[in-house]
């Protein structure tokens, strides 16, 4: 039985020798992760040199609010973007209208001129082919037709020899 009790104190002591060696792994590991975390917060990114190291309560404590700090950030990020997109959204909206807008101001204003040209052509046509208009004294136009009077309230009856003939030149 000796040599059963040999290799069970090998065995024991291989089984201590690889269970100090996890321990040690997982205690370099914790070590090595509170370094990465330490110069991962800015406040604590310089104390790896200085004298005084922060603790691990202090490295957990840093990390904690700057995790808060940096979702309130976000938060406020994301609230300045939906801000952002509701007003780039009225922005596109109002453009479209005033597009609208433009197109039916620029159709009522090639309609007026449409309008105000056909009238211009209108009188040029009566001024050169019907010798029927006149301007009264009170640069009305009149026709010869309603016996010199035009359509005022006052009634002032004009001799035909005072009367003007209007001429219109067309454009």
């Amino acid at each position: 039985m000796s040599d059963n009790e040999d290799i069970d104190v090998d065995s024991d002591a291989d089984k201590r020798a690889h269970h100090n060696a996890l321990e040690r792994k997982r205690r370099d590991h914790i070590k090595d992760s509170f370094s990465s975390l330490r110069d991962s917060v800015p406040v604590l990114q310089g104390e790896k040199q200085s004298v005084k190291q922060a603790s691990r309560a202090q490295i957990l404590d840093k990390a904690t609010d700057y995790i808060q700090y940096m979702r309130r950030k976000n938060h406020t990020h994301q609230q300045d973007i939906d801000d952002l997109k509701k007003q780039n959204a009225m922005l596109e909206q109002q453009g479209e209208c005033g597009l609208k807008a433009q197109g039916q101001l620029q159709v009522q204003e090639v309609r007026a001129l449409e309008k105000a040209k056909g009238n211009t052509t209108l009188q040029a046509n009566y001024s050169s082919s019907d010798s029927s208009w006149y301007t009264n004294p009170k640069g009305s136009t009149v026709s010869a037709f309603d016996g010199g009077s035009d359509s005022s309230s006052e009634s002032e009856t004009e001799e035909p020899a005072n009367r003007k003939k209007l001429r219109v030149e067309p454009i």
